[in-house]
């Protein structure tokens, strides 16, 4: 009764033992560009826009102070007291900016940049320039003590295409991926013995021995 599914088994298992050492690297490639492809289609395209504010010093500042607004500017637009009047112009909660909002300063210019991200082009366009606008309201109550101001350098525009990758890329990061694991299982795969290997001699049994003729 235990033999049967053993039997059923050992099919299966020689054809698989069978197939040439290159089937695994075209099944990964296969397999992932499968499943890249279906992430792309399956995942919302993202879209992104920017809008960007520069720091202008006062006649009582420098320019050097005003890149280190800039920087301080940068790290505090994505915080509730910015966001929270944002979201009356870009019409969505504190959490979705919070979730969809990054921005980025340099040290060698006063400039901020506030990127949204959104599966609506025109939301993203909404949400970067209400923080962009929120954060020089902000800066325009504080010149008086900080001695900079903030100004409109750009706003943001309805972006032409997503920024998230195609199921086309997708599928190629897939395929690329699938043959590289599979390019791993062929290594990690036991390698048969080559044709310069020499058999190993079977072990000899020595026949019976035969009984001497005695003479009657």
């Amino acid at each position: 009764m235990t033999d049967t599914p053993t039997r059923r088994r050992l099919p299966s298992l020689d054809r698989v033992r069978k197939l040439p050492a290159w089937s695994a690297l075209v099944a990964g490639t296969l397999l992932g560009g499968l499943s890249g492809g279906a992430y792309g289609l399956l995942t919302p395209p993202e879209y992104t826009a920017t809008s960007y504010v520069v720091a202008v010093p006062t006649d009582q500042a420098t320019p050097e102070s005003a890149r280190g607004f800039a920087q301080a500017y940068g790290r505090v637009a994505t915080q509730l007291a910015v966001l929270g009047d944002a979201q009356v112009w870009a019409g969505v909660p504190v959490r979705t900016l919070r979730n969809s909002v990054r921005t980025a300063t340099s040290p060698d210019a006063p400039m901020v940049s506030v990127t949204a991200t959104s599966d609506r082009p025109g939301l993203s366009v909404d949400m970067a320039n209400a923080v962009a606008r929120a954060l020089t309201r902000h800066a325009e109550d504080t010149k008086d003590s900080t001695r900079v101001r903030l100004v409109q350098f750009s706003r943001a525009v309805k972006p032409g295409g997503p920024a998230s990758a195609s199921a086309g890329v997708t599928a190629l990061v897939g395929a690329s991926a699938g043959g590289l694991l599979g390019g791993l299982a062929l290594l990690a795969r036991p390698r048969r013995g080559g044709r310069g290997e020499e058999p190993v001699p079977a072990a000899s049994v020595p026949g019976p021995a035969t009984a001497a003729d005695v003479p009657r």
